[in-house]
């Protein structure tokens, strides 16, 4: 097996979210493997920046494109390649959903309530980086 690079560990997501008339909604895709329901995040590239390598990931992942925040909503550690991956997310507000992209053979995707987001994602951390979202995207639009 071969060594993963060091840049491969720092990586970057988004929770991306639109306004419905029933609240806000968040985006969730499926992982390539397994199935799980996540967010779309990727290792931050070489001179891109976590912002717009987040946003590079959506496209990538979830085909959608958006206003990416300019603060980050928190971060999170994940075990992976025998190390642990810090993951700064954002919040993105989607501007396009495109009907294909470049993983839709491996992922699925779905919009769901900020509240079901919650209860689909097995990952604790996910979890309260949705209550930080909710409470700052809420406050926000108010």
């Amino acid at each position: 097996m071969s060594k993963v690079p060091r840049h491969f560990f720092e990586q970057s997501a988004v929770i991306p979210w639109r306004r419905q008339h029933r609240g806000i909604e968040i985006l969730l895709i499926t992982t390539a493997r397994r199935k799980r329901w996540i967010i779309p995040k990727g290792v931050i590239e070489p001179g891109m920046g976590a912002r717009g390598s987040a946003r590079k990931e959506a496209m990538e992942e979830a085909g959608i494109d958006g206003i990416v925040s300019d603060e980050r909503i928190g971060e999170y550690v994940y075990r992976k390649w025998n190390g642990l991956c810090h993951v700064q997310v954002f919040s993105m507000q989607v501007t396009e959903v495109r009907e294909h992209w470049d993983e839709e053979h491996v992922r699925r995707r779905r919009w769901v309530p900020i509240k079901m987001a919650r209860n689909l994602v097995d990952t604790r951390d996910l979890k309260i980086l949705f209550q930080r979202f909710e409470r700052t995207i809420l406050s926000f639009l108010d």
